[in-house]
């Protein structure tokens, strides 16, 4: 039963737990490292390491997108971005940090407004997908809700092969009075790729959605030092217990359809190695990052880092920071595989990964998915 407490006369709030606040028990054997594997596949296409990128311009180019499919994970682009809208990103780019230089960060958020109230141009979406695309690996884009009736034709033209529909908050059915209404089921029917959609925070918002045909879910908006959207729209739920909600819904999910199985993504509160390790163990099959990628020297934002709900026009939810020093940035190879020098967890992510698999004396990410967590006192 929910751990619910009571905040006042008649009314009753479920506890729910940060990544912060659950530990992962050891076993009673380990293994070598070198047994584990750390690979996943969702619907045919088969995954090194369980990563997809968070889709922010700050972190993902086509170039970066390609050198994460080399990697092992999977890059996804924003097919609402700063490269399907300028075709001239890179000057785009240095005059956000020229920006910086002259005015500081306050300035930011209204300038991307700006940069993201030019319009989506087909043709430079086709550009940057075809980039990924002839770098020889999967390609993944990301639309909104409220734009993915319009935009998804041109990126499957183009070579999409797994769709991501997200927003802060994904339902299965998407209803504006701008238009028809974006009813999920009946969208991923129609189409031959696979759709990751989210994010959701609760058991019957990922039910809902694994029902629509999704292959995968994500749980969380990618909350991390720069989004706003607990203080903009009072919204969230801690990221454990949403992860764990939503592998409970793809277990019920799993005996309803009598085998279908519904990826979790998890993205949100990953400040580190240890917060990937512990969103495996709460259930999810694999992280989306962006915060942790900032500090890559292939990274667009050279350290700056925020989320696409930074451009929003009218009720931006995330900030513009500094987040690395580009002069201490370390290659993506370095940060996703080591070897590090930092003891804090933030370079050599999935090689932690690994080395906490095999510390519980887990082989693969399934298995892992059963290790025992505590709550901190």
């Amino acid at each position: 039963m929910p751990d619910l407490v009571e905040i006042g006369r008649g009314r009753e709030a479920r506890r729910g737990y940060a990544l912060r606040e659950v530990e992962i028990v050891p076993s009673r054997r380990t293994r070598s490292s070198q047994d584990v594997s750390t690979a996943w596949q969702i619907d045919a296409y088969r995954f090194d390491i369980p990563l997809l990128t968070h889709p922010t311009d700050a972190v993902v180019s086509p170039a970066v997108a390609v050198e994460v499919g080399k990697l092992g994970g999977l890059g996804v682009l924003n097919a609402e971005g700063l490269w399907a809208r300028h075709p001239n990103v890179e000057q785009v780019l240095k005059k956000i940090v020229k920006t910086v230089d002259k005015e500081g960060y306050t300035v930011l958020t209204e300038l991307l407004q700006e940069l993201h109230a030019a319009p989506i141009n087909p043709d430079l979406i086709t550009e940057a997908v075809k980039q990924v695309a002839a770098g020889g690996v999967t390609v993944a884009a990301r639309v909104s809700p409220q734009r993915a009736a319009e935009v998804t034709p041109y990126l499957l033209a183009a070579g999409v092969e797994i769709l991501v529909v997200q927003g802060t908050i994904v339902s299965a059915e998407h209803v504006s009075r701008d238009g028809e209404p974006l009813n999920l089921k009946s969208f991923i029917q129609d189409l031959d790729v696979p759709v990751i959609a989210g994010g959701v925070h609760d058991y019957r918002t990922a039910m809902h959605l694994m029902r629509t045909g999704a292959a995968g879910v994500i749980v969380g908006y990618g909350s991390s030092t720069v989004t706003t959207t607990d203080k903009v729209l009072g919204i969230g739920v801690p990221m454990a217990t949403a992860i764990v909600d939503a592998a409970a819904a793809r277990r019920d999910y799993l005996d309803e359809t009598g085998g279908r199985y519904v990826h979790v993504i998890a993205d949100g509160e990953i400040d580190g190695s240890g917060d990937i390790a512990k969103s495996i163990a709460c259930g999810a099959d694999a992280v989306m990052l962006g915060e942790p990628l900032c500090s890559a020297s292939e990274a667009p934002g050279k350290g700056l880092y925020w989320t696409a709900a930074a451009a929003h026009p009218s009720l931006p939810r995330s900030g513009v920071i500094p987040l690395a020093d580009e002069d201490e940035a370390v290659d993506l190879r370095t940060l996703l595989f080591g070897p590090s020098s930092d003891p804090d967890g933030m370079i050599n992510l999935f090689g932690a990964l690994r080395r906490a698999m095999a510390k519980t004396g887990y082989s693969d990410l399934k298995e892992f998915q059963k290790v025992g967590l505590s709550v901190r006192g």
